[in-house]
């Protein structure tokens, strides 16, 4: 028994991939691809992306957003948890990135699940907002640009069906949201967005320390 969570050790943390995870082939060849390219460690581990998945079959989720795609891991997780009918729109600015993400959706045979959406991501949330997707979409993802968390979070918000589900990635930053020396624009805004949420009473949160922190924020049915 333990009144904290276990520190993972790199011992640990082989047994945990040995034991918790299930990754599908094409899932580990994109990993496998994203490690030989600079800025690899933007992509998420993948037992953060066996528990996004876990969560969308949870919610039953249908309807998703994902705000940061590089290399198409995340969204790839998500679209082969999806029903049949489920869709993921993916907003990045990246071609060259997301031209990998599109040909491991393609490999993967969940290419006509996603819809990618190369343009600022604020453009493509206040678009869908104007065509009337106000509550329509069950779970969301943000792992883009940190000082752009708070203004993505508002509107997927909107986006988000009560009871939907917003996971947000990087919320630990390494441990540096707890250094106060630490003053990086990113790292003041991860601050400020933890802050932000932790007294926004309209949606349940946990912060889970899952890869490099994971917050999951469910919009509450009534507020």
């Amino acid at each position: 028994m333990s009144d904290r969570t276990t520190p993972l050790t790199d011992e640990l943390y082989e047994y945990i991939l040995a034991h918790g995870v299930r990754e599908a082939p094409v899932l580990a060849r994109l990993r496998e691809v994203t490690a030989k390219m600079p800025h690899s460690t933007m992509q998420i581990s993948p037992e953060q992306g066996q528990f996004m998945a876990l969560l969308v079959r949870l919610i039953a989720a249908r309807r998703c957003i994902e705000v940061g795609t590089f290399t198409g891991y995340s969204s790839l997780a998500v679209a082969l948890a999806l029903p049949g009918d489920g869709s993921i729109i993916a907003c990045d600015i990246n071609p060259k990135t997301a031209a990998i993400a599109q040909q491991f959706w393609q490999e993967a045979g969940v290419e006509k699940k996603v819809q990618l959406r190369l343009q600022p991501a604020l453009r493509t949330l206040d678009g869908l907002l104007a065509d009337g997707g106000a509550n329509l979409f069950d779970f969301a993802f943000i792992d883009a640009d940190k000082e752009s968390y708070r203004a993505y979070y508002d509107k997927l918000y909107q986006l988000i069906r009560p009871g939907g589900l917003i996971a947000v990635d990087n919320t630990l930053w390494s441990g540096q949201v707890a250094n106060p020396r630490d003053t990086d624009s990113a790292t003041v805004a991860l601050r400020a967005f933890n802050d932000y949420v932790h007294r926004d009473e309209r949606v349940d949160l946990a912060l889970v320390p899952i890869g490099d922190g994971l917050t999951l924020l469910r919009k509450r049915l009534m507020v």
